[in-house]
């Protein structure tokens, strides 16, 4: 070679670079000890995404069991309440066809078919007490708008301004949930004079 070729810096810049294609050429063997084959990490990536599907549906179909089953039970528990609350209505539902039968005899009794009456009232009461039927009949107590239905007001002399007057619906709450207010007329006080 000429000398003035080898001090060429041109030249000596070239020869220091690696050829991109003799480094693409290089045997197969000469790979890293830990890095495995593309096939098999390809392999291990579809099994795992198998295992996590299969996971998946099971839990899906779980879930879906579940939630048949809780309506399931939700409605045999209403069909049993409702079944023990109506076992208790039966007494007086007969008692009342006693009655009806006793009112229609020709030589029925007034005062007898009254008692016979509030006495199947006092039980059916009984029985939806016994259940958590409340009644709210507030004569006299204070207005509460929670508990209370107003109608109207009415002058009175003997029970204070915005109490209650009289009851013209009784109210009932289900353990301790209204379910009917109470339809009252309240007191305005003594009656004002113009």
């Amino acid at each position: 070679m000429p000398e003035s070729e080898s001090n060429d810096p041109l030249n000596n810049a070239t020869a220091a670079q690696p050829d991109p294609l003799a480094a693409a050429t290089t045997p197969a063997d000469a790979k890293p000890a830990e890095a495995q084959p593309m096939p098999d990490l390809l392999a291990v990536a579809k099994a795992e995404a198998a295992a996590n599907y299969d996971k998946f549906m099971r839990a899906v179909a779980d879930l879906e069991n579940f939630r048949r089953r809780t309506v399931r039970e939700k409605d045999e528990l209403r069909q049993l309440a409702t079944s023990r609350v109506l076992e208790d209505l039966l007494p007086a539902l007969d008692n009342l066809a006693l009655g009806l039968a006793a009112a229609k005899q020709p030589n029925a009794d007034l005062k007898s078919l009254t008692g016979g009456i509030d006495m199947v009232l006092a039980q059916l009461r009984g029985a939806l007490a016994n259940h958590g039927l409340k009644e709210i009949n507030p004569a006299g107590q204070a207005f509460d708008p929670h508990q209370h239905e107003s109608l109207s007001h009415q002058a009175s002399v003997e029970v204070k301004e915005e109490h209650v007057l009289t009851v013209v619906r009784t109210g009932y709450s289900l353990n301790g949930r209204l379910l009917r207010p109470a339809a009252v007329v309240l007191s305005s006080g003594p009656e004002k004079k113009a």
